[in-house]
């Protein structure tokens, strides 16, 4: 029993990690394009240390997962006979109760340290100061708004220009925008900026980034955010700067087209 025992065990630790570096073959093909079990390739400027940060911890992970795995069937083969006697009462054992502490304790220390300066360069408020804001986003049930200044250059005036659902940005520059909720706790995802920021109501949160390639990329609600959180996707589309300008003539013109005039 116990030798069936610990294989059970062994085959959830192997099936497991098969799973995961093999995932094609359990999904019976490939993912559809532009998807996968993995991150997909990064665009933005930070991207490369996020992956750094996330492959590293992942690892660590790893590495715990299979000597967690392997002590618990261990002790399963080790203790699974049974044995006569009188249980014997033991308190512990406060040098192992120090080491066990102790490493994870070390490791977070070490992440911690790690992170601090790709943290400070995405997420702390100097990551924007003096740049220019970019445009405004709006997150509401169940949609995305987008907001940029019109020609006077100011924002919450007639001129501005706004569009749903897409974000259309210039490559190579230093996109800052003001996130907001109009209603609920949302969640700002682009897995190929490996951006991700929440949008939370009552707080304007600046965000930034820089993509380094042209396309049109996945923009997702990670946060659930009520009955239509599933449909609240959008796309961010990246140009070239010549491609950008022409696209705020042409929202410009279609604007004041509707009937609106000049003010």
């Amino acid at each position: 029993m116990r030798l069936i025992a610990t294989l059970l065990f062994a085959a959830l630790l192997v099936f497991g990690i098969w799973s995961f570096v093999d995932s094609e073959t359990f999904l019976l093909g490939p993912m559809p394009d532009g998807y996968s079990w993995w991150w997909p390739e990064y665009t933005s400027t930070f991207g490369g240390d996020i992956d750094f940060l996330f492959t590293f911890i992942s690892w660590l992970i790893l590495v715990f997962f299979v000597g967690t795995m392997g002590a618990l069937i261990m002790f399963v083969f080790k203790y699974s006979k049974k044995r006569e006697g009188k249980a014997v009462f033991s308190h512990g054992n406060h040098k192992l109760e120090m080491i066990w502490t102790g490493i994870p304790a070390a490791l977070l220390l070490i992440i911690a340290f790690m992170q601090m300066t790709t943290w400070a360069d995405i997420k702390f408020a100097g990551a924007t100061a003096g740049k220019q804001l970019f445009a405004e986003v709006f997150a509401s049930q169940f949609d995305w708004r987008f907001r940029y200044p019109g020609i006077d250059g100011r924002f919450g005036t007639a001129d501005d220009i706004e569009s749903v659902y897409e974000f259309v940005v210039p490559v190579d520059e230093d996109i800052v925008f003001n996130l907001r909720s109009h209603d609920v706790l949302h969640s700002f995802f682009v897995p190929v900026l490996r951006l991700k920021q929440d949008a939370v109501p009552g707080m304007t949160i600046p965000v930034w980034f820089n993509s380094m390639e042209e396309g049109t990329f996945d923009l997702i609600c990670a946060e659930l955010c009520g009955w239509g959180h599933y449909k609240m996707a959008g796309r961010i589309t990246v140009v070239s700067r010549a491609e950008f300008d022409q696209w705020i003539v042409d929202k410009t013109a279609e604007k004041y087209s509707n009937g609106q005039e000049n003010q």
